[in-house]
């Protein structure tokens, strides 16, 4: 039993160097700063929508009403400001929580402006995790201005807990789409690819009518039934798949690969695109962004 515990904590708790987070935090943060500063226009123009359209969700069901637009435009310039911040690793113990609200309250008072996007739900959970946890130590400002060193020698269990969180938080999601779609009104049946293909051909025939053209590949693959089932049974066995990924590092690379390439599928079919998830920042907890022979089992 104590080496099944043992075996255990070493897999959910591994001792890692302060560079493994540091890097997810680089990699997320940069994204962040980079998504955001993209939309920024985007933003500033639903912030003076019509009122009516306001149906608030999360955090934002504080309010009762829409926010001053100058008021809303200021809160994403200062997550701007934070989401740099947090890059660059500069006073992390308040950047990083602050950076964590922000985000979730810019992603929610977006949301509560039209549908609900559910693609940036990872991109908020794994920046709570990165900003609740010492992701600065090295790799950052904080680390020079300590130690004068970026990559400090040190290991510890606190630096081999990000990943794993955030590991856990990627593949639960996509467990919840898998059972989601066993919910539905086919169930398994959902597997036969039919249903794959008839909402393919729903948000194609959309797009024409609204001018913003069908995905040719999608066209074109239509007539393929059997394609379309090979398609729905992948895509369902790597949703419910998902938490294998986190009992073996080989396996958790090729779910991370395969969820990647499944994305990018989605863009080819449908046109939709999943920026986070086809960024490949959102996976990059898979890999190994450190040098792993440094780590060592708890103890």
């Amino acid at each position: 039993m104590k080496r099944v515990v043992q075996a255990l904590e070493a897999r959910v708790l591994p001792v890692a160097p302060p560079v493994r987070p540091a890097v997810l935090r680089l990699v997320t943060g940069g994204w962040t700063a980079y998504y955001l500063s993209r939309r920024v226009d985007m933003l500033r123009s639903i912030h003076r929508g019509d009122p009516k359209l306001f149906d608030p969700v999360g955090p934002c069901r504080l309010l009762n009403s829409p926010l001053p637009p100058l008021l809303a435009d200021g809160i994403i310039y200062a997550e701007l400001v934070a989401s740099a911040a947090f890059t660059l690793g500069l006073k992390h113990r308040v950047v990083g929580p602050a950076h964590a609200a922000l985000l979730l309250w810019t992603m929610s008072y977006r949301n509560s402006w039209s549908m609900i996007f559910h693609n940036d739900n990872n991109l908020v959970l794994h920046t709570a995790v990165l900003g609740l946890t010492p992701t600065a130590d090295a790799l950052s400002i904080d680390a020079i201005r300590s130690d004068a060193r970026l990559a400090p020698e040190l290991l510890d269990w606190r630096y081999g807990l990000p990943s794993t969180v955030i590991n856990a938080v990627t593949t639960a999601t996509y467990l919840v789409a898998g059972i989601a779609k066993l919910k539905g009104p086919l169930g398994w049946s959902w597997a036969d690819g039919e249903s794959l293909r008839s909402q393919i051909a729903a948000d194609g025939l959309r797009k024409e009518l609204l001018g913003s053209g069908a995905a040719p590949l999608g066209v074109q693959l239509y007539e393929h039934t059997g394609l379309f089932r090979l398609l729905a049974t992948g895509s369902l066995a790597l949703e419910l798949a998902a938490p294998i990924a986190l009992l073996d590092r080989r396996v958790a690379k090729a779910w991370a690969a395969g969820a990647f390439g499944m994305h990018w599928g989605i863009r080819a079919l449908m046109g939709i695109t999943f920026r986070h998830q086809m960024s490949g920042a959102m996976f990059a907890s898979f890999f190994p962004v450190d040098n792993l022979r440094t780590e060592r089992p708890r103890g």
